[in-house]
């Protein structure tokens, strides 16, 4: 497979999933109990302040989000590892089929099957958020923002996996670092650049229109983090990729 093209749906794929978690964020922090879903190290800050005001509230919050993207990290990282490590038979059509769906196109399978479990905790989310009226509250509040929360550590894990070590989809001070260093060294070129410019306006993107949609028309919302994700896939289909086949032991 030619590299630029697999380079240029790449850096498609990570600017929308920036988009997506921008979205998930404004969405947790105006509706879910002002926490973050995916910028950790936010919560982490917001669970200090919590401890120094004596606030019980901001401290379930946090640690309810915390939880449950560290459940979708090992959520992700589990699924990634059963594709990988699946029995294959030697030989057979579906196993050089499976082998094959790991080198080419966009992603490899086991990123794909990560992200499409990311795809049923949105849509999850998404019947939450519309049943409640898109103002949650009680422990439907506290169960919406685990599975947002969840959402964003799968996406986390898939990153981890796809090669984008450049850039990152739901924290972007290591990526806004690598850029400014690279454009104030004199003589410097300034690699993967289009891609961290595009990560860090699709997660402003993504915020600002998610801000607008919790004013103007909140039902609305969840299709901002779900439309990302539909891209992402569509976009590694579109370079072939198909979900590789259940791999099966071979009969004795």
């Amino acid at each position: 497979m030619n590299t630029r093209p697999r380079q240029q749906i790449l850096t498609l794929i990570a600017i929308a999933l920036t988009f997506g978690s921008g979205a998930a964020d404004v969405a947790s922090f105006t509706r879910l109990g002002g926490v973050f879903t995916s910028v950790m190290t936010g919560n982490i800050v917001l669970w200090g302040l919590a401890a120094a005001r004596g606030s019980l509230t901001l401290a379930a919050h946090t640690a309810v989000s915390i939880a449950g993207y560290i459940a979708g990290v090992a959520g992700g990282a589990w699924i990634a590892h059963g594709v990988k490590a699946a029995p294959a038979v030697k030989g057979t059509a579906s196993a050089t089929a499976s082998a094959s769906t790991d080198h080419e196109g966009a992603l490899p399978g086991s990123v794909l099957w990560v992200l499409l479990a990311q795809l049923t905790l949105l849509a999850g989310f998404t019947v939450g958020w519309e049943v409640t009226g898109a103002s949650p509250a009680g422990w439907a509040q506290f169960g919406l923002l685990a599975t947002l929360a969840a959402a964003m550590g799968m996406q986390s894990s898939a990153v981890n996996n796809m090669g984008l070590t450049e850039v990152s989809t739901t924290y972007l001070t290591g990526t806004l670092t690598g850029l400014v260093s690279s454009l104030a060294s004199p003589g410097q070129d300034t690699p993967h650049g289009l891609r961290r410019f595009g990560v860090l306006i699709g997660l402003v993107a993504g915020a600002s229109l998610c801000g607008l949609l919790v004013a103007t028309a909140a039902d609305g919302v969840p299709a901002l983090p779900l439309a990302a994700l539909v891209t992402t896939i569509a976009a590694a289909n579109g370079l072939g990729w198909r979900p590789p086949p259940r791999r099966v032991e071979e009969e004795r």
